[in-house]
């Protein structure tokens, strides 16, 4: 059977999502369409609106064969760690190809651009450390550098799922054997839109802000089978877990915050000054933001300290990948996987048990925070078993 492999959030699954999976299966003429998506928490440092089992259900009923899950400690990093977290378990599960989004829409852009990376890495390292701390933030700086040292620059960087592209392909890159790569140029509705304005595409954030305002508009821009999950399923934010948060920055000292993935450069200190001037998560993030701590940079270390991720955990974590979670799959699915068991070097966890959950620490641990933020959220790992898509 041939495969590609998607990387995904699916938060929620809309018909840009099912478009792209369409889009995967024609271009790879694959027979199994994989993907990697992330769990209950996600790469821009926010929780997920629904949790990971609804959103695999999602993905089941429009297309996808198997849903796996990409661990926690890669599901919240930058683009790089990101997408290598999701290159790695594609090629684990033997995927013959991947496809993306991106607005560029041109592969060998990007199988140019990250060749080039790859083989002048320690000049551009070392033109890094140059230009490094110059008040802008570090994906400002990079983009700036790569125009500066790449004459030929065909990628925009400052278009996110460019950026992300670039990841992929870098990361792919690094295994001696690459899957083939393709990607689904983005139309219509852009990454940043917050309104939705068209009758089928709109962008995930859009989508997330009708659904909480109860809109009707959302039902042109998501498969009837996602509507219905969505329907039955409770919405959660970062402001369901702000009272967490408030109290474990509150209560930590600059040490215990020092100790936390990813704190450096003196931030602690400012953690602790804003969160007792702020009311609401999103009041904290206006106050900690500046030029340097953008956004988003800001939710991914709020993640980390909801977590409590320590730097020693997420690098323990990161030197391998060391078993495969698999939350649902189709008949077609489960064939491909009884098919490349013997391929397959990773453990295949379809149950949590004794015997494998410490290849999933820091999975439960996310998964039993983020039960916290609605008292209808159900368990989320133990006891819980595939789902299991019949086609009609």
């Amino acid at each position: 059977m041939k495969s590609c492999g998607v990387i995904v959030e699916y938060n929620p699954f809309h018909n840009g999502h099912r478009y792209h999976i369409q889009q995967a299966r024609l271009k790879s003429g694959a027979d199994v369409v994989i993907a990697v998506m992330s769990g209950n928490f996600l790469q821009r440092g926010e929780p997920a609106l629904l949790d990971k089992w609804a959103r695999a259900e999602m993905a089941l009923a429009a297309g996808i064969d198997i849903v796996v899950e990409l661990p926690v400690y890669s599901s919240v990093q930058a683009a790089d760690y990101f997408a290598e977290g999701g290159i790695a378990l594609l090629h684990a599960l033997q995927c013959d190809s991947f496809c993306f989004g991106s607005e560029n829409g041109k592969e060998k852009d990007f199988q140019q651009v990250a060749k080039w990376l790859i083989d002048e890495k320690e000049a551009f390292d070392q033109a890094f450390q140059m230009v490094k701390n110059s008040g802008s933030s570090y994906a400002a700086q990079v983009e700036a550098l790569l125009k500066e040292v790449y004459p030929t620059l065909s990628l925009n960087l400052s278009e996110p799922n460019n950026a992300l592209g670039l990841s992929y392909a870098k990361a792919n890159l690094a295994y001696p054997k690459p899957m083939e790569m393709y990607t689904i140029k983005r139309e219509k509705a852009g990454y940043h839109e917050t309104t939705i304005q068209d009758l089928e595409f709109a962008s995930a954030t859009a989508i997330r802000k009708s659904l909480i305002k109860k809109e009707s508009t959302v039902e042109s821009v998501m498969p009837a089978s996602s509507l219905e999950l969505v329907n039955q399923e409770k919405f959660v934010s970062w402001e369901n877990y702000w009272l967490l948060l408030r109290y474990q920055i509150m209560v930590s000292t600059v040490d215990d915050l020092q100790q936390i993935y990813q704190m450096n450069e003196g931030i602690e200190f400012r953690l602790k000054e804003k969160v007792k001037e702020a009311e609401t998560f999103t009041e904290f993030i206006g106050l900690v933001k500046n030029k340097r701590y953008t956004w988003t940079r800001i939710q991914r270390l709020c993640i980390y300290i909801l977590l409590q991720l320590k730097k020693t955990d997420v690098e323990a974590s990161v030197e391998g990948l060391k078993a495969i979670r698999v939350l649902g799959f189709t008949e077609q699915g489960r064939s491909y996987l009884k098919a490349k068991k013997t391929k397959i070097e990773l453990p295949i966890v379809t149950n949590l048990n004794a015997a494998n959950k410490n290849f999933f620490d820091l999975d439960i641990r996310a998964g039993f925070i983020y039960q916290l933020g609605n008292p209808h959220i159900l368990p989320q790992d133990y006891r819980r078993k595939p789902i299991y898509q019949i086609k009609s």
